[in-house]
């Protein structure tokens, strides 16, 4: 989705927060004491030997049988680095045998949606239709990742990352995660966790690649993803025989490609985009019947895990920086 009031780039923004007064940086500083002195080095090594566990036994998270920390590999289902080198134990207590791929994302565009009401609260109360309730501002949006526009033409790649996790408004979020949990399960059940997500993160940068090259206007949402889920499924129908899978997919993404035509500020490069990348990273994947989610696809997922977060933090810096010190 694109966002009409993010077209006039960072530096008409950045010119109206230099003057506002509630913008302050205040400093409060405190009263010291004394505290026991304790050796810097010696903390993350305890800490990190109290959340490792170098023996005994665990679940596997990947087939749930029983097995050493030890193991390198799974004897069970070939699952490779099941104890996560002594610390997938103590993170089997935190959050359940099996890491909810869907939910995560689910969580993640919900945590950065409020957090962009947060950032820029002024923001809530201007009206923009009943398509545009609860829309974060453009500066927000910025400061947390949007793509195209001023920040594509700076050089800043990450943003094709951060944008999938970004939205609009209250409507813009709710029909998105309503698709992606639609969607997602099934993805996951046919690739495996690692390459739904691998499938999911190269829809919407493939997506976003496009739209900046065809249209360059800012642009967030995880529409674009989420087209790269249908072009999986789709995928995935064709190559095991699943025609009615296949058929009933593709009856989905016209609908949702036309619809996009009728509503307002939809944006369909985006989406076309996503399809085509959904459908090249799926055509390049094995299914999860086919191969079982090895070292390099679960190495690849993490990569792709670690950018978006760092795109994240870059965003923030960067975008904060230039408000604070704009030249």
């Amino acid at each position: 989705m694109q966002l009409g009031d993010a077209r006039y780039g960072l530096k008409s923004w950045v010119g109206g927060y230099r003057d506002q007064p509630n913008f302050v940086i205040a400093m409060v500083s405190g009263a010291s004491f004394a505290a026991p002195r304790i050796s810097q080095a010696r903390v993350p090594a305890v800490f990190s030997r109290a959340m490792r566990q170098t023996q005994g036994a665990m679940i596997c998270p990947s087939c749930g049988k029983l097995i050493s920390v030890s193991e390198q590999k799974c004897p069970f289902c070939g699952a490779w680095n099941p104890s996560l080198y002594g610390y997938g134990p103590v993170l089997q207590r935190f959050i359940g045998r099996r890491l909810d791929l869907i939910s995560v994302l689910v969580g993640v565009c919900v945590v950065l949606y409020v957090t962009s009401l947060a950032l820029q609260p002024e923001a809530i109360l201007r009206w923009r239709g009943v398509f545009g309730i609860l829309s974060p501002g453009s500066q927000a949006l910025y400061q947390l990742g949007m793509t195209g526009g001023e920040v594509w033409r700076a050089g800043w790649w990450w943003t094709l990352l951060t944008a999938n996790y970004l939205h609009g408004s209250l409507l813009h979020i709710f029909f998105n995660l309503m698709w992606i949990r639609e969607l997602g399960p099934l993805v996951v059940d046919y690739f495996g966790q690692a390459r739904a997500f691998v499938i999911f993160t190269v829809g919407g940068v493939v997506g976003f690649l496009v739209s900046n090259l065809a249209s360059g206007n800012p642009t967030i949402g995880a529409s674009a993803a989420i087209f790269g889920l249908l072009a999986a499924l789709i995928v995935y129908g064709r190559r095991t025989g699943s025609t009615m899978l296949a058929s009933q997919v593709w009856t989905w993404a016209v609908l949702m490609f036309v619809m996009g035509f009728i509503m307002p500020s939809v944006n369909n490069w985006a989406h076309a985009g996503g399809f085509a990348g959904g459908w090249v990273a799926a055509s390049a994947l094995k299914t999860g019947h086919e191969q079982r989610e090895g070292r390099i696809i679960l190495m690849l997922g993490a990569l792709l895990a670690l950018a978006t977060v760092a795109g994240f933090v870059m965003s923030f810096v960067n975008v904060t920086a230039i408000l604070l010190h704009p030249r």
